[in-house]
């Protein structure tokens, strides 16, 4: 942005020295990984300002348009509708420019991947122990949709899919659900070193206070994964 010299220089040479030079060179997230982790926070944070830079980087590095048009639709049920609307808004812009039509993006109704039978009888007993009867809608709405039709959808591999999930969870604070979705991310390939890197990047996107909230549940998931 022209504009941060202007108005605060300091900021300017860290976003060049410390966020160029040395965030998005580490070696324990490759840049296509980096992207998705601070697009998922964006996106999660209603932050649109930097959002088409951030989104044409996201390409730039290897995000495929369908990547990111369904990274958009998964997080309609992280963050909400409004934030996934927001960001259509912004996507909408980047694809005209860089002339994406729609038939790079995922599809509307694609063949499912695989229902792992042996997880979702596993999720729906937790849930069912912990929750009970209560919030009847949500619970059927997070197995008919969420998890038997939104985390089965192809255009976004379950690797990608968790990366995104445990980004908006941590940048967004959410503390309470970053256990379950941080050990099915390790579950689909994530590993401990990667996981640390999510939370450098996300301090930069995020904040310090939130990635510092974080910070135990992972080092309790982790942890409990070693032993």
């Amino acid at each position: 942005m022209e504009s941060v010299d202007s108005v605060s220089p300091a900021l300017q040479r860290y976003g060049d020295e410390v966020l160029e030079d040395q965030l998005w060179q580490r070696p324990g997230l490759a840049p296509r990984e980096r992207s998705i982790v601070t697009v998922a926070a964006m996106i999660a944070r209603n932050q649109t300002v930097e959002l088409p830079y951030y989104m044409n980087r996201a390409l730039d590095n290897g995000v495929t348009p369908g990547e990111l048009s369904e990274m958009i639709t998964h997080l309609a049920f992280y963050s909400g509708w409004p934030d996934a609307m927001a960001a259509v808004e912004v996507a909408e812009e980047v694809f005209s420019a860089r002339h994406i039509s729609t038939d790079r993006l995922a599809e509307e109704r694609p063949e499912l991947l695989p229902l792992d039978q042996d997880f979702e009888s596993a999720r729906r007993t937790r849930i069912e122990g912990t929750y009970g009867t209560t919030g009847q809608g949500v619970q059927q709405f997070t197995t008919d949709v969420l998890f038997q039709e939104v985390w089965l959808r192809p255009g976004l591999a379950p690797r990608d899919r968790s990366l995104t999930t445990v980004s908006a969870l941590v940048a967004t604070g959410l503390t309470g659900q970053i256990t379950s979705h941080l050990n099915i991310a390790m579950d689909n390939g994530l590993t401990e070193e990667q996981a640390d890197e999510v939370l450098t990047q996300l301090a930069f996107y995020a904040g310090w206070p939130r990635v510092f909230s974080a910070m135990p549940i992972f080092k309790e998931v982790l942890d409990a994964r070693s032993l």
